[in-house]
């Protein structure tokens, strides 16, 4: 398939993708694929990652239920980083029951928690 041969994937193989909210462009999360992955994501119309701790791929939702349906995909300048846009089932799309990963914000030298949690990571897994 030519477009995966067009994303310059580092030397695990792997490319960075992030998972922007459709509607609202908040960033929700990043995770990294390879070409399996992105291959499933663009014929399966859902987020699909590679999970470097797991060493398998990783359906996003497939425990939770947080699908990420694809709306549109975008490639960097430099073919090395991804943008999903993505509709968000459930709203949450992190593991601690938040909307984002990127919860947190610096300020005055140190890392502040702003986002709520949205629901109890006990009551997702």
């Amino acid at each position: 398939m030519s477009y995966l041969d067009d994303i310059n994937w580092n030397s695990d193989g792997l490319v960075p993708a992030i998972a922007q909210d459709a509607d609202t462009g908040v960033i929700l999360m990043m995770a990294w694929m390879n070409r399996e992955a992105l291959e499933l994501t663009v014929t399966e119309n859902r987020a699909i990652y590679w999970s470097r701790s797991r060493q398998k791929l990783w359906r996003k939702g497939e425990e939770s239920g947080h699908v990420q349906h694809l709306v549109e995909l975008r490639l960097d300048c430099d073919s090395d980083v991804i943008i999903m846009k993505v509709n968000q089932v459930g709203d949450i799309a992190c593991h601690t029951g938040r909307q984002s990963c990127f919860y947190r914000v610096f300020k005055d030298g140190e890392w502040h928690t702003v986002d709520k949690v949205l629901k109890d990571p006990k009551d997702i897994y």
